[in-house]
């Protein structure tokens, strides 16, 4: 493991800033390990998260997925719960996983929930909160079209926040993918940032982008590979 880190190491150069196709050039042609790593991104932005209009926050669907099979409760009631099973959701129903998540139960990834399902949901705020498990409506989980949001879901969806250092930190997919498939991903990815740039905003809104692989190194990507700013 030593080894081919060290390798990796002497491939990228740490002060150059590489356009996005060569950076993803440069991170896919890196010794690999033996498990099928995840392609990481780290966006650093001028922004002071403190400012609501500031905090960052979105979602995105990445049109190569995420190489992740995200597992999805669906809260809910009569035939919304059979429209969230047919669309893909592993679990969906109401009172029975009210009392399972009461005992600690959270084996999922996501949970989706209706409206109506919001005010009982929510007094497991110290149970789901913690594990960022909390449906929310920025973030498309609450929702009267869970068909549409579990299809989303499975497909390729994932949700991007700032956090207090001003940093978005996000998985953009699975080396596996291959090159070209990263590098839609990441052009997907970069346009929702780009779009949530805040009116309000004075000076640089994006200064820094690097992409890695789980155990590879960090390789510095210019912004103008996908606008001015």
């Amino acid at each position: 493991m030593g080894k081919i880190k060290e390798n990796n190491l002497k491939m990228v150069d740490r002060d150059k800033i590489y356009s996005s196709s060569d950076a993803v050039k440069l991170m896919v042609s890196c010794d690999s390990v033996k498990f099928d790593q995840s392609v990481d991104i780290a966006i650093n932005l001028g922004v002071d998260p403190r400012h609501a209009d500031q905090a960052i926050r979105g979602t995105v669907v990445l049109p190569s997925g995420t190489g992740k099979e995200n597992s999805i409760l669906v809260v809910a009631q009569g035939e919304l719960v059979d429209q969230a099973l047919e669309a893909g959701a592993d679990y969906a129903g109401s009172d029975e996983y009210f009392d399972k998540i009461k005992g600690g139960w959270t084996s999922v990834d996501v949970i989706i929930a209706t409206p109506d399902m919001m005010p009982s949901l929510g007094k497991f705020g110290k149970i789901l909160g913690p594990k960022k498990l909390m449906p929310n409506p920025k973030s498309g989980t609450v929702t009267k079209d869970v068909a549409k949001a579990v299809k989303e879901l499975k497909g390729g969806k994932i949700e991007f926040r700032v956090d207090k250092t001003g940093i978005v930190h996000a998985g953009i997919g699975k080396m596996s993918f291959g090159q070209d498939k990263i590098m839609d991903n990441l052009n997907a990815f970069m346009g929702a940032i780009l779009k949530a740039k805040p009116a309000s905003l004075k000076g640089i809104y994006v200064k820094k982008i690097t992409i890695s692989s789980s155990m590879g190194p960090g390789i510095k990507v210019d912004k103008n590979s996908f606008a001015k700013n």
